[in-house]
């Protein structure tokens, strides 16, 4: 990609970024770290071109495969949770999708490797070209079920999961570390609320935060 296309013009232009910064803000995110990082990520670079000028609306956006790049709210939302406890040095993203939640994670202060698992192979091979055009090296993806989380990689001091499963599998809260946090919308088509599960020396506390809407967690992979 052109440095044109990293700063983007008209509708991705800087200062549309920094409206939707403003937006966060007056949603009541407080992270100035994050907040910076959402100001200098491109995210129209993780749409199709023909959606790209929408790409600073605060709205979930498809991306293909019945999947869709997250509300930029959420996205900060789930981020600023995983980090209220303090910087998770390894953490577990369960569904790629574009990439976009992929790099706010890995370019947050105290990160220092992100796994992430995408089922659909056609989203991973994308996802992984616009993280290395933006030179974000301390990722490792993986085209498996996001359900079974990636055992082989655990603990993890956060888990976040951009999609909802009816209940928060068993096998990923065992992948978290002591003092680690899980980020997750769960529930089903009627019904989600995003949930904080924390490991603690005694075992798990769970904390319910707020309504949201999430494409379901699905199983099996997806292969071209």
């Amino acid at each position: 990609m052109t440095p044109e296309q990293f700063s983007g013009i008209g509708m991705t232009s800087q200062r549309t970024r920094d409206r939707l910064v403003q937006r966060l803000q007056e949603q009541g995110i407080e992270n100035q770290a994050l907040l910076d990082i959402i100001r200098t990520t491109p995210r129209h670079i993780y749409l199709d071109e023909a959606l790209a000028h929408r790409a600073y609306e605060d709205s979930a956006l498809p991306i293909g495969f019945q999947q869709t790049l997250s509300q930029p709210y959420i996205v900060a939302r789930m981020t600023e949770l995983l980090f209220a406890a303090g910087a998770p040095a390894r953490v577990l993203e369960v569904g790629t999708g574009s990439g976009y939640q992929t790099t706010i994670l890995a370019r947050m202060p105290g990160v220092e490797q992100v796994f992430s698992v995408e089922r659909i192979q056609p989203l991973l091979e994308k996802a992984r070209d616009r993280l290395r055009s933006l030179r974000i090296y301390n990722v490792q993806c993986r085209l498996a079920d996001g359900a079974m989380g990636w055992a082989e990689k655990a603990p993890f001091d956060g888990i976040l999961s951009a999609a909802a499963p009816r209940e928060i599998p068993a096998e990923l809260i065992e992948q978290l570390a002591i003092g680690g946090r899980l980020v997750s919308p769960e529930g089903d088509d009627r019904e989600q609320h995003l949930v904080v599960i924390t490991r603690t020396d005694d075992g798990f506390e769970r904390q319910i935060i707020e309504p949201v809407r999430f494409v379901p967690l699905l199983s099996g992979v997806i292969r071209r």
